[in-house]
């Protein structure tokens, strides 16, 4: 059954500019508020209870990374802007999840929206945005459900592997960005392994029915990564040559380090998008000769039938002068002509190799 497309602008018609409201379907009841504070000597994890806690984080003396999980509490989520100071179209683009990979920069914060994507159990491509806000001393994170792929950044910071805890805030939006790109090669690497094993099945004749359903299946999982990544090149483009305080200049060479990714990732959902076009020329071709050997065994068919309807119809007339009907062996003798015109008609069409 298809899958009914979800308008989720409706929810924001004629509503004011900045009006906080979220437009997802991901509904969690308790927001969810992990803390890690960190410099080079220490790290504290800790879940807050509720976000007025977060409050104070704002002016410490370590580096913050705030992570919110739960966009439906939009409340809580316009509590957390106003006392940073966030623009109300920040908060109102964080809990609209329709929107584009962008980054926005603003005196004391920049705000990057980025997109998530993973597989399910069932195979199911998902989409899920997540939102950076980076200000002088911390990154807070939104996101709409529990799963993410940030535990090795987790990790880093528990067990301080690498620079991570030695660096400023900008460092940390580095490597929370980074690992999302990392994760995009997981789903490209799933992608062109469904597509090859289509491929294979095609090439093998192993197709059902279902196999052109599961070609577009592919075709709108591939325009939908493609959609996700072409704008993150703008995204990391920008960040990379920003001029803001809060981009050191040594970080905007990791930066362009995500770029390299970014191409590559790029480069194969072009490729794979011009396979699943072969695919779907290889998928009508291989078709199309079923059809055509089934045209030709029926064709085949009738051409034998041909002269024998001819012969059955000249002796089936009801005439009383037709001399053969009165002789003795009339009838072995058409049945015997008729068995030397399909054995004939067979061996033609063998030798022409239409068989």
């Amino acid at each position: 059954m298809p899958r009914k497309r979800v308008y989720r602008s409706k929810k924001k018609l004629g509503q004011a500019p900045g009006t906080v409201v979220y437009t997802g379907d991901r509904l969690k009841d308790e927001l969810d508020l992990v803390v890690f504070e960190y410099n080079k000597d220490t790290c504290i994890e800790k879940n807050l209870k509720s976000v007025e806690e977060s409050f104070n984080l704002k002016h410490t003396d370590t580096i913050t990374w705030l992570n919110l999980n739960g966009l439906n509490h939009v409340k809580d989520i316009e509590k957390l802007g106003y006392h940073f100071g966030f623009h109300p179209l920040v908060l109102e683009d964080i809990v609209n999840i329709a929107q584009r990979p962008k980054v926005d920069e603003y005196d004391d914060y920049i705000f990057v929206v980025l997109k998530m994507l993973n597989y399910t159990q069932t195979q199911q491509l998902e989409s899920e945005q997540i939102s950076f806000i980076i200000g002088k001393n911390y990154v807070i994170s939104f996101q709409e459900a529990e799963n993410d792929v940030f535990d090795t950044v987790r990790n880093r910071l528990r067990h301080a592997v690498g620079r991570i805890r030695q660096m400023h805030a900008d460092y940390l939006l580095y490597a929370l960005i980074d690992t999302v790109i990392d994760h995009y090669f997981g789903i490209i690497e799933t992608l062109g392994d469904k597509i090859e094993d289509l491929e294979s099945a095609i090439f093998s004749g192993e197709i059902d029915k279902s196999a052109g359903r599961t070609i577009q299946d592919l075709k709108r999982e591939v325009l939908r990564v493609r959609r996700t990544i072409l704008p993150i090149r703008e995204v990391i483009n920008k960040v990379e040559k920003s001029h803001h305080a809060l981009i050191q200049k040594q970080t905007t060479t990791y930066f362009k380090d995500i770029n390299d990714h970014i191409s590559q990732v790029s480069e194969n959902i072009e490729i794979y998008r011009e396979m699943i076009w072969s695919l779907m020329e290889m998928y009508m071709t291989t078709i199309n000769n079923k059809m055509n050997e089934i045209m030709k065994v029926l064709t085949i068919m009738a051409s034998i039938f041909i002269p024998l309807t001819f012969i059955t119809g000249v002796y089936g007339m009801n005439f009383h002068n037709i001399p053969e009907l009165h002789y003795k062996n009339g009838y072995y003798v058409v049945w015997v002509t008729m068995a030397i015109i399909v054995i004939a008609m067979l061996w033609y069409f063998r030798r022409k190799k239409w068989l």
